[in-house]
């Protein structure tokens, strides 16, 4: 008698490796290939952009208004643009607001300034969670906000997606663009870190 196994029961990155191995088995997709894709997005296309966007925001006040303004135009003088940035919103933390971006349906992200979303980005608790319990999610991901703080969460959709624009860091006043992006991560314009 030979055992089966039942798909459904097996985890997604369970079921994504297996279908992954069969696709490079049979010749129809190229592991270099799909490296070099991955790649792309996670250092070139991914938060480094978006933490060149936030630089430029923090030493150009004409961009910033425009970025706040309208985020899609202004990211794209910047050559970012694409897929899964067609709609970007800007949001400003502050001293007295936090944001903070979810997908409750899926895990809908702003690929050409953030890159591929992280795993916890996609997972379902995080999904739900941060919605219901925000200032319990940040803690609990190394983030606590003081109380005067107000938290805003946002819910990305296939029509918008939002991006944060951190405050700044102390001490950076004479920092170039290219120091002030090293400071920049994607937790940040995503508002799980600050």
């Amino acid at each position: 008698m030979t055992a089966s196994i039942n798909p459904d029961r097996l985890s997604p990155a369970l079921r994504t490796e297996a279908l992954e191995q069969l696709l490079t088995e049979r010749g129809l997709v190229d592991p270099a290939v799909m490296d070099k894709f991955i790649s792309t997005y996670e250092n070139d296309v991914g938060p480094l952009n978006g933490a060149k966007v936030v630089a430029k925001a923090w030493t150009d006040p004409e961009y910033k208004a425009r970025l706040l303004a309208e985020g899609t135009a202004a990211i794209k003088e910047l050559g970012f643009a694409g897929p899964q940035g067609e709609h970007i919103v800007v949001l400003e933390n502050t001293g007295s607001t936090h944001h903070v971006v979810t997908c409750t349906l899926c895990s809908c992200y702003p690929w050409p300034v953030l890159g591929l979303p992280p795993g916890w980005y996609k997972d379902p608790a995080y999904r739900a969670r941060i919605v219901r319990e925000p200032r319990t999610v940040l803690a609990e991901m190394g983030l606590t906000l003081p109380d005067d703080v107000e938290v805003k969460v946002w819910d990305s959709s296939s029509e918008v997606r939002y991006l944060v624009l951190p405050l700044r860091p102390a001490g950076t006043e004479d920092a170039s663009e290219e120091e002030l992006a090293g400071h920049v991560t994607r937790d940040m314009m995503v508002g799980v870190a600050r």
